[in-house]
């Protein structure tokens, strides 16, 4: 009998392609800041956890392929990041 459900981003490499996919398709603003609430929001969405996301957003900044703003509001792809998506 199976009682816990699988989670579709309980990989974590899973939950960092997802991420990093969904702020690809968000629009930017000025300078090309990514609103975080159009990452999170849809990463939630998705059947994504509040720790799975933390999870990949740490593993995005740790790779240097996104950036977060001081005040947490918005994110922006590094070079390294963007050229993921080249």
């Amino acid at each position: 009998m199976k009682f816990a459900t699988d989670r579709p981003f309980a990989d974590p490499e899973v939950a960092l392609q997802k991420l990093l996919e969904i702020a690809n398709a968000a629009p930017a603003v000025q300078d090309g800041r990514i609103h975080i609430e159009l990452v999170n929001a849809p990463f939630l969405a998705a059947g994504g956890t509040p720790d799975e996301y933390r999870a990949a957003l740490k593993a995005a900044i740790d790779r240097k392929w996104l950036t977060i703003h001081r005040s947490g509001v918005y994110v922006m792809f590094t070079q390294t990041g963007a050229e993921l998506f080249a």
